[in-house]
């Protein structure tokens, strides 16, 4: 089962990729995890990175793909992965394609988290104050301003994936907003539909 989560930043992905990963058994490789471990790491691509990160911008192409590809060849995807955060472009997802193509496999399913920008920004708000109630470090590109500009970034370059994947085929939408459990079971429905669908020389 290999699967890729959608949707604006603050939507849930994380959250909803972490459960699915443990029910399922498969690793949950989030994209913004594996960067902000390279910045802290001090290595060279964690340098290209943390400017980037911090304006709320999307990293270039080519670092990203090198990160989360270097992960997807690793011993533990070999039964699948759920990717959280990446693709965000049109030519990372067009590269994925390839990077699977080349390797026989193809991808199952992209889900959709959908939800409202105002939404997002109280909900990043709320998990800011949590945070520092908690004491907690917060994360560097988890503020207002920059919130603001990666859902900007988000309408201009990663939902367009939306329609690519259509085209596929493999688009699934779930309303984000919903409380985590029923989300959860959304996800569910739609994985059990995909295991009943699919033919015996497909793999989702």
């Amino acid at each position: 089962m290999r699967l890729v989560m959608l949707g604006p930043p603050g939507a849930g992905k994380s959250t909803q990729a972490q459960r699915a990963a443990a029910k399922y058994g498969i690793p949950h490789l989030s994209a913004g995890v594996l960067l902000r471990a390279a910045v802290a790491s001090d290595a060279p691509v964690g340098a290209l990175a943390k400017d980037t990160m911090a304006r709320g911008d999307l990293v270039p192409d080519d670092i990203v793909q090198a990160i989360v590809f270097e992960r997807l060849d690793g011993p533990e995807t070999h039964n699948g992965f759920i990717l959280d955060g990446f693709p965000r472009t049109i030519a990372q997802a067009e590269a994925l394609d390839r990077f699977l193509r080349d390797r026989g496999l193809g991808l199952g399913a992209a889900i959709e988290l959908k939800a409202k920008d105002h939404a997002l920004v109280e909900r990043i708000a709320a998990r800011n104050a949590n945070a520092v109630a908690r004491r907690e470090p917060r994360r560097i590109d988890d503020n207002a301003d920059v919130l603001r500009s990666r859902i900007h970034a988000y309408h201009r370059q990663t939902a367009p994936l939306l329609e690519y994947y259509q085209r596929q085929g493999i688009l699934h939408s779930v309303d984000g907003m919903l409380p985590i459990a029923e989300v959860e079971q959304e996800i569910d429905r739609i994985v059990a539909r995909l295991q009943i669908e699919k033919v015996p020389d497909s793999d989702v």
